[in-house]
């Protein structure tokens, strides 16, 4: 096959033919970083992991989402996929259903029976206080690297949150129960009902190399009301972890909620199922304000829960209670009106925030615990005391699975750097791949892959999950929806429309160079590389 003229000619016969020298600008690849790997709290490489489920390697795919994250089946179902609000193709026309394609390769996993073989083990002994998400991801990421892991659990079962926190309708219980044997499967230890009292008695008796701290928020939160005492009165957490127990309290027939969060959300929901002909949520802001996320809002709403938004519980009597109506300021704080009203209930449950107990630490040499109850690290998660780490509902940050999942990861990695004598060094990130280094009109329309949903009466009278997942079809036409933001996916854009022939293919998977001796750097490979992943930079002279 003849080469094309550029590229025929004899470079030494004459200085001429290296129309490269005509540069003062020439292109460069780039690696910028997706918007959904940035906006991911669990850090996961999540167009890595679409651009194989793109290709039907399944496996493969969940292989890679393993590598960051060990429960794809409890985070497509429970995560509020910040990674799809930062989607650029929602600025296109809908965001790739991340969450539903994760959720389908953790199913398909539990399914075909994917398993993690461990590193050799290192002899190293690693003690986790907590079998919650934070607790279980870091159980998993230094079990895979070698260590010996050891989970204390006060509770009677292992997930925390997971299990106690998080209705069955949207997380299922065997969900739950078939990631967790996968550590299991790994050698994790896990010791039930073991509440830690004297923390560094049991690191000493048993030789444990690091520790990892990694209780969750379950002590709710109370205010005083004037005359609870004659009404029957339980806080959120309490309740939902009676339901989970299947020892459901008697809560009547009218149900009234306090707060302004998903869990209030969720306590609302569950009283509905459990058979309360009213679910009302009182809250003392607006809409706007309110914490919980739209969608679990809208979802109460459809299932028959009220709002009576901008209202303040003044006092409770045997089966009402007297609410103030609320008036927010100019900086949306609430303030008393004197104008009350009467509710009707049977039962109030309170959900107003939650703390974690760290009551056993205080006599811990070196750890520092804030006026809010929560633990002191550094940039690796460790405490003051040497070798003693902590996250999730323990630290600083926002409380949810996802969270949790990174923390624990974060930890792990660092815990491991910490057992091997070295710092821990993470990789450089990329700058961001923005909707304006897009070229859009390359991709061509695709609408999002619908999951079902459980009809209404059904929702309404069980504790069925809510909504369905996608099948192997759907699952492959939403994952092909990723625009593969800010990195080369060998589209031969470049290759095609370079006027010089400057553009060399490498192979599949090797991607293209630039031969600089005949790039005239006209930038026109820029301007129609659909992902951005070239960048014109100054000409070195």
């Amino acid at each position: 096959m003849e080469k094309p003229f550029a590229i025929s000619l004899d470079p030494n016969s004459s200085k001429a033919n290296h129309t490269g020298t005509w540069r003062t600008m020439r292109p460069s690849y780039i690696d910028r970083m997706p918007p959904c790997n940035a906006a991911c709290p669990a850090g996961e490489n999540i167009q890595a992991w679409l651009f194989a489920a793109e290709e039907g390697r399944y496996e493969d795919a969940w292989r890679l989402l393993m590598d960051d994250n060990p429960f794809p089946a409890i985070h497509g179902r429970v995560c509020y996929h910040p990674c799809e609000t930062s989607c650029n193709r929602g600025d296109l026309d809908e965001a790739v259903s991340i969450h539903a394609i994760e959720r389908f390769l953790g199913d398909q996993a539990v399914k075909e029976g994917w398993k993690i073989e461990p590193d050799p083990p290192t002899g190293k002994k690693v003690l986790i206080v907590g079998a919650g998400p934070s607790g279980l991801s870091a159980a998993y990421h230094l079990s895979r690297l070698g260590h010996d892991v050891t989970v204390y659990e006060a509770g009677p079962m292992i997930g925390g949150m997971m299990r106690y926190g998080i209705p069955k309708y949207r997380l299922p219980r065997d969900v739950v129960d078939a990631e967790v044997a996968r550590l299991l499967e790994m050698g994790v230890i896990f010791k039930c009902d073991t509440r830690v009292e004297d923390l560094e008695a049991v690191v000493r008796e048993g030789k444990f190399d690091a520790t990892f701290l990694a209780i969750g928020a379950h002590l709710s939160k109370r205010i005083g009301i004037p005359g609870q005492d004659a009404g029957r009165i339980m806080d959120a957490i309490s309740f939902l972890s009676a339901v989970e127990s299947e020892d459901a309290p008697k809560i009547g027939r009218r149900v009234a909620v306090y707060g302004g969060g998903n869990t209030a959300i969720d306590a609302a929901r569950t009283a509905a199922r459990l058979g309360a002909q009213e679910a009302v949520i009182i809250y003392r802001r607006d809409q706007e304000h309110m914490p919980a996320h739209e969608s679990e809002l809208a979802e109460a709403l459809e299932e028959g829960v009220t709002v009576r938004w901008l209202r303040s519980i003044a006092r409770m009597d045997d089966t009402s209670f007297t609410v103030e109506e609320i008036e927010l300021d100019d900086q949306g704080r609430p303030q008393p009106t004197g104008r009350f009203e009467t509710i009707e209930a049977d039962t109030l449950i309170l959900a107003l925030g939650q703390d974690v107990d760290t009551g056993f630490l205080r006599r811990v040499r070196g750890i520092v615990i804030s006026d809010d109850g929560v633990i002191q690290v550094d940039e690796t998660m460790m405490t003051g005391h040497p070798g003693m780490f902590a996250g999730g509902d323990m630290v600083p940050a926002e409380r949810t699975v996802t969270v949790a999942t990174g923390h624990g990861k974060k930890a792990a990695r660092n815990i491991n750097a910490y057992l091997k004598g070295v710092p821990y060094h993470q990789r450089p990130k990329h700058p961001l791949a923005t909707f304006e280094h897009l070229n859009t009109w390359y991709y061509t329309d695709a609408d999002q892959s619908k999951q079902p949903v459980l009809d209404l009466a059904r929702r309404k009278a069980s504790f069925g999950e809510t909504l369905g997942g996608l099948d192997e079809n759907t699952a492959l036409l939403e994952a092909r929806r990723c625009l593969s933001c800010g990195n080369c996916f060998e589209c031969d854009n470049c290759y095609g429309v370079c006027p010089d022939n400057a553009v060399i293919k490498l192979g599949t998977g090797r991607r293209y160079v630039f031969n600089l001796d005949y790039c005239k750097g006209c930038g026109i490979c820029v301007e129609e590389c659909p992902c951005g992943a070239i960048e014109m930079i100054k000409e070195l002279k």
